[in-house]
């Protein structure tokens, strides 16, 4: 079964909560950065403790064993192998270094063997053959732990007035590094012992470092649980870090907007309360009065069965409004969105409003820049320009005017629906399209409204991914810019 070590660790870290801790990786990071480098550095110092080591080694050998080349040339030892002189320093070199001699001479025989193994034999190797060209070696072999070098013998010459040298023989020596290698283990002891109580050292400094670097965030999730738990509802403020400072400042932010959520939300429960509550007063206010008077005019009744009725179907639009609203509120899946022509539908819209206009002799006039296809839901963009519209007529002036311009370009189309009505002062405009708001409530009610035909027409602007501006100016006019993408984006 073919497991990736990155798949692995994501189960571990699924399976083992504590994997997914910023304090352990913090610790692991840190432990990692301390520990690392001595291991590098130990690592670093005994490496080159041993390449000096044996790099002196080799030295102090070749100049030893240069000289004893010189000595078995001047002793003709090659040709006579007696010289008790000779033969003393061998031993002595030998005895010394915890090696091995080897005198070859030019037949590639082996006339002196400190071990008295190999006398009489013959050594034929590459370092030996090189060595009789005149060149030294000496080779490291680590692994057993030895030093294996050739010098060569060699013997002045006078050819044609020229002196030269000639190799007459070859030492081969080899040297036990035993001694270099129990040094190294004494270091390496050392600095392994060092390293234990370094590293014993690191793992407090981390853990302490790491506690007191998450200090923050510990307190931060604390004060979150505090508000969570609704014992605050305060502003966080950990100034400690730049991070904790923007996780606070988001924080803050989220509960602003969810303190704002909830105003509104207990605004709109009083407002749906008090919207609800008012024509059910008016209803019982009127049928008390009925109730009351055992001989009632049928001139009066009928006047106060009228009250009644409008009341109620004042009642009804808030209703109606309401279950619109939510159902704004809820998920996409409920657009029907089609190929829907733009021009087509404002035409049929304002044919619907246009008696409206006129009881309230407001002309309203609809200009096309060009023709417009867009994919929206066609029934709540219909919804969106009656509601402008009709507030249009109905907040306008004697002998008013409401345009409606419609246009595009090669992504949204644009429709500015601009009145000569009273218009809407700044502070209002800020808060028009929540529910319930009305900028002149006694006007509103007077006019029928209940105040949530603009909340539900942002809404729908919303779902189509579009965007709805206002600009006023009071006693002038208002003027609202409504911007949708012609192609529906889910």
């Amino acid at each position: 079964m073919n497991i990736r070590i990155r798949d692995i660790f994501r189960i571990l870290r699924l399976k083992v909560p504590v994997l997914r801790s910023l304090k352990v990786y913090i610790f692991v990071l840190m432990l990692i950065i301390g520990i690392l480098p001595c291991i590098i550095l130990r690592i670093s110092i005994l490496s080159n403790y041993e390449q000096r080591a044996v790099s002196l080694r080799q030295s102090d050998m070749m100049n030893q064993y240069r000289i004893i080349a010189d000595h078995l040339v001047n002793y003709n030892y090659l040709q006579d192998t007696s010289s008790d002189v000779i033969n003393a320093e061998l031993e002595q070199m030998s005895t010394l270094y915890d090696g091995r001699v080897l005198v070859i001479n030019g037949n590639f025989k082996v006339i002196k063997d400190t071990y008295s193994i190999s006398e009489g034999k013959f050594m034929i190797s590459e370092e030996v053959i090189r060595c009789f060209k005149g060149e030294s070696t000496a080779r490291y072999d680590d692994n057993n732990g030895y030093i294996e070098m050739t010098i060569p013998i060699s013997e002045q010459i006078e050819v044609d007035g020229t002196k030269l040298s000639a190799v007459r023989g070859v030492i081969l020596a080899s040297v036990s590094t035993d001694s270099i290698v129990a040094t190294m283990d004494i270091l390496n002891r050392t600095a392994l012992i060092m390293q234990i109580i370094m590293g014993i050292l690191m793992v407090g400094i981390v853990i302490f470092i790491s506690r007191m670097l998450l200090r923050p965030f510990n307190r931060i999730t604390e004060a979150v649980r505090e508000v969570k738990d609704g014992f605050t509802d305060e502003p966080l403020s950990v100034p400690d870090y730049l991070e904790t400072e923007h996780i606070v400042e988001a924080f803050n932010e989220l509960l602003g907007r969810m303190k704002v959520i909830d105003d509104s939300r207990k605004d709109f429960v009083s407002n749906v309360s008090h919207e609800l509550k008012t024509p059910m007063t008016s209803i019982k206010v009127l049928a008390d009065s009925l109730n009351q008077q055992p001989d009632v005019p049928v001139e009066l009744y009928q006047e106060f069965m009228q009250d009644i009725t409008e009341e109620i179907e004042r009642e009804n639009r808030i209703i109606n409004d309401l279950l619109q609203l939510v159902k704004m509120d809820k998920t996409q899946a409920q657009m029907k969105v089609e190929a829907v022509d733009i021009n087509a539908l404002l035409e049929s819209t304002l044919k619907r409003l246009r008696p409206i206009a006129k009881k309230q002799d407001v002309e309203i006039v609809l200009e096309c820049i060009r023709p417009v296809t867009a994919e929206v839901d066609g029934v709540k963009i219909s919804q969106i320009f009656t509601n402008l519209v009709e507030n249009a007529v109905k907040y306008n002036k004697e002998h008013g005017w409401v345009k409606v311009l419609l246009d595009a370009d090669h992504q949204f189309f644009t429709v500015e629906i601009t009145d000569s009505g009273i218009g809407i002062s700044e502070e209002d405009q800020k808060h028009i399209f929540e529910r319930f708001y009305r900028v002149d409530k006694s006007h509103s009610r007077e006019i029928g409204g209940t105040g949530l035909g603009l909340a539900i027409t942002r809404n729908a602007v919303l779902l189509h991914r579009g965007s709805i501006k206002v600009s006023s100016v009071e006693g002038e006019g208002t003027c609202f810019t409504v911007k949708i993408p012609l192609t529906y984006l889910k």
